[in-house]
């Protein structure tokens, strides 16, 4: 017999990917978004599959007393924000208690030791850098949740006031094959960087009467059309230069967190050999360098290993490989004493964690920005003798479901 559309739930527990879960009657898993656990809903599925379902709230007939008003009039219609309806407390104990269940059943861990989630220095207006797209009349917007629907904006509380100053007025109507436009703040007094994605192969006019740089990204390769091709974001008093196509981490107060965090962890000494894997524009090596032996850094991407070179220019003991760290670290012979690894969303291919074991370094710091990947390479390296010692979720996207961690592994010592 088919199950009827509608359902009258209790959500049970909050789960990765900004949904609560709940039980449907032949004990199905449904997964509700902007549903709180131990409130009454009524729900429509909106998504059915053998073993799970997703629904969407039609009415909540008892809300949970952990519920707020969201500040955004576009919350749960665009997929920016998953969490405008929770306190920012709440919010941060939901995301370690997400992180110790990914651990305990993907990782395989036994009560692993995870402390708090340390809060962002600012729960809005946070982020350094931002990213539209283009909807058909022109104005940017946000892509709706699970949808390539582009829901157009007036508001948002997540840039920093900077950006929040010049977004309003864009309009890019009449620009051709724009796809999405991104824009990143620097230090005081600096412009701020635009950056255009477009696949347009003729040229177009472009004026915006405002304080940014910008750079056309396109099928002819980068064109900058006013300014720099580069930003500069401080940290701890450190002007890292990030171009125009360089990832950087994108909440500035939670990145000096994660510094200073590292900073105080990591037993460096002056004979320490760090190996910097996935180094970027060199945030995490351009305060271990004064520190250390040797700081060796890959990064594959050709901007961000510019920057690096450019930031790290004045310490003598950096070298850097320009190369996928798949490609180079079969071939690195050196035992370094840590490895430090930030790697994307994917987490670590199997080739990477491999080799990171093969060099048996002391401690293995692993930098997440998934529980879910982490979760998984967790498990490999235990298997492989490292253990867990640690883990720290650091909340670097607040008012979303995503969730930034530093862990740290230590290598089993060998039985006498």
């Amino acid at each position: 017999m088919k199950l009827p559309k509608e359902f009258e739930l209790v959500p049970s527990t909050c789960v990765y990917g900004g949904d609560a879960l709940a039980r449907l009657p032949d004990g199905r898993a449904v997964f509700i978004p902007f549903a709180l656990p131990g409130e009454t809903l009524r729900i429509q599925l909106s998504e059915e599959k053998d073993r799970y379902a997703r629904g969407r709230i039609l009415e909540i007939l008892d809300p949970s007393p952990l519920r707020i008003k969201p500040r955004c009039p576009h919350f749960g219609e665009c997929g920016g924000c998953h969490y405008q309806h929770i306190s920012y407390h709440e919010q941060l104990k939901i995301k370690r208690e997400i992180l110790v269940d990914q651990l305990t059943r993907v990782g395989k861990q036994v009560d692993p030791l995870v402390f708090p989630t340390q809060a962002s220095p600012f729960d809005w207006n946070y982020r350094n850098h931002i990213q539209f797209h283009i909807a058909a009349d022109g104005s940017p917007g946000y892509l709706k949740a699970r949808s390539h629907q582009v829901i157009p904006i007036r508001e948002c509380y997540l840039p920093e006031e900077s950006l929040n100053e010049i977004w309003p007025s864009f309009n890019f109507e009449h620009i051709p094959g724009l796809e999405r436009v991104s824009l990143r703040s620097g230090e005081e007094g600096q412009d701020a960087l635009l950056v255009l994605e477009s696949t347009a192969e003729e040229a177009f006019e472009f004026s915006l009467d405002l304080p940014i740089s910008a750079v056309l990204q396109g099928p002819g390769g980068e064109i900058i059309l006013a300014g720099d091709d580069f930003t500069v974001i401080p940290v701890r008093g450190f002007p890292f230069v990030v171009s125009a196509g360089s990832f950087f981490q994108t909440n500035t107060g939670v990145a000096e967190m994660l510094v200073e965090s590292l900073l105080e962890k990591l037993p460096v000494t002056e004979e320490t050999i760090l190996l910097d894997v996935y180094c970027g524009v060199g945030l995490f090596s351009g305060f271990f360098a004064p520190w250390v032996k040797r700081v060796i850094g890959i990064e594959s991407h050709p901007g961000a290993a510019e920057d690096f070179l450019y930031n790290l220019s004045g310490f003598e003991n950096i070298d850097l490989y320009d190369l996928p760290a798949e490609e180079v670290l079969p071939d690195l012979e050196i035992h370094p004493d840590i490895i430090l690894l930030d790697p994307p969303r994917a987490g670590l291919s199997k080739i990477v964690l491999d080799r990171v074991v093969a060099l048996e370094p002391d401690l293995i710091v692993y930098i997440s920005c998934d529980p879910a990947t982490l979760a998984r390479d967790v498990l490999r390296f235990q298997n492989q003798g490292y253990t867990l010692r640690e883990s720290t979720p650091f909340d670097m996207f607040p008012q979303t479901y995503h969730i930034e961690s530093l862990n740290i592994f230590q290598r089993a010592q060998p039985q006498a």
